[in-house]
Order: C-alpha cells, then sequence, then structure tokens
C-alpha cells in the first residue's frame, strides 16, 4: 500500500511540476528534465507514467480540467430556472479562478496554444456537458442567443481568466461588487433581449 501512495504521490508531484514550470515558461520552454527535476524524480520516472511531453502535458490538462469541472458544478442543479443555474456555475467557475490560480492559469494557457492535441481538447470539452446542456435548454426556452457555444464561452466565461490576470498583477480586485457586475455582464452578453430585467 505504501508503494502505491509513493507511486501516486510521483505521478501527482511530475503534475504539479508541469502546471508550475508550464505556466512560467510556457510549453516549449518546459523540457522533460526540468519537470524532473522540479518533480524530484529521475528523468526516466517520468516515462512510467507519461509515453512523452505530450501525454503528460495532455493528462495533466484533462485532469486539472476535470477538478475545475467537478468545482464548477458541484452545487449546480438543472432544477433552477436557466439564470440561476448560470449563476451558479459562473460564480463556482469564479471562485476556482480566484482559490486555484496555477490550475486556471494552466487551463487558461490550454486554451491558447495548439500544444493540446485535438482528442485531449474534444474530452475536455465533455467535462463541460452540464453548461451546455444548460444552454442548450435556454436555446430552447428562447432565454440564451441562439449563438455557437463556442461563441457564449468566449463572451461569458473568459473574461473572467482576463479580470484573474489583471488581479494577478495587481492592476484590478475581483471583490464581492466587481464580482457582481462581472457576472452581470457575462449574462447581458448571452441572454435574449427578451429577458432584460
Amino acid at each position: 500500500m505504501a508503494k502505491l501512495q509513493k507511486s501516486i504521490d510521483k505521478r501527482n508531484a511530475l503534475i504539479k511540476a508541469t502546471i508550475e514550470l508550464v505556466n512560467n515558461n510556457g510549453f516549449h520552454a518546459t523540457p522533460m528534465s526540468k519537470i524532473a527535476k522540479m518533480a524530484n524524480v529521475s528523468p526516466a520516472t517520468i516515462y512510467l507514467y507519461f509515453e512523452n511531453k505530450q501525454d503528460l502535458v495532455n493528462k495533466t490538462y484533462l485532469e486539472v480540467k476535470a477538478a475545475y469541472t467537478d468545482f464548477a458544478f458541484a452545487t449546480y442543479s438543472d432544477e433552477v430556472s436557466v439564470e440561476s443555474g448560470f449563476e451558479t456555475i459562473w460564480k463556482r467557475i469564479a471562485e476556482f479562478k480566484q482559490t486555484e490560480l496555477d490550475k486556471a492559469m494552466f487551463l487558461a494557457q490550454c486554451d491558447n496554444t495548439p500544444m493540446i492535441d485535438e482528442p485531449s481538447v474534444q474530452q475536455g470539452i465533455k467535462h463541460l456537458q452540464p453548461l451546455l446542456d444548460l444552454w442548450e435548454r435556454g436555446k430552447q426556452e428562447g432565454v440564451i442567443k441562439p449563438l455557437s457555444n463556442y461563441i457564449l464561452y468566449a463572451y461569458a466565461i473568459n473574461p473572467l481568466s482576463f479580470l484573474m490576470m489583471a488581479q494577478k498583477r495587481g492592476n484590478f480586485q475581483l471583490d464581492q461588487t466587481q464580482m457582481d457586475a462581472a457576472f452581470q455582464s457575462a449574462w447581458s452578453s448571452i441572454k435574449t433581449i427578451e429577458h432584460n430585467i
């Protein structure tokens, strides 16, 4: 049992090192040797857990994406109105981005690079299914604009990454007032005109 835990710890250390190094140096300036050194394992150990750097990055992405979406949907119920459901999910995403900054930054990098392979990107999108289903229901009910989910995500969710980076740099403070204003902006960007309050 101790051997299994040691193996899990090594794998987790490699994932953590990958996130930190990619956040600080980018994908291409993060060689396997640096990841191994930071994780305090021999370079050969990486290959016990991952086929190559692409596999390591893809699996790190999917693990972080799963943690992100598990957190985002933990308090969501599809029994509520579209607006209420979106608010719950959006605020949980905002909380994740504030409390899990390293993971959020890593996902933001993954969203803006061709480094993640297409099967992993598609698998990552599946993790967002509750949000996509909510938007689909919203479109059917005439509450959400009939736009591509990519456009909805770009306008309603992606701005949180920008605000997160502005806060990290000390240019902006996402306090409760700003959070409420950001949510209202996100909701306004995707709701239909008929559903103005």
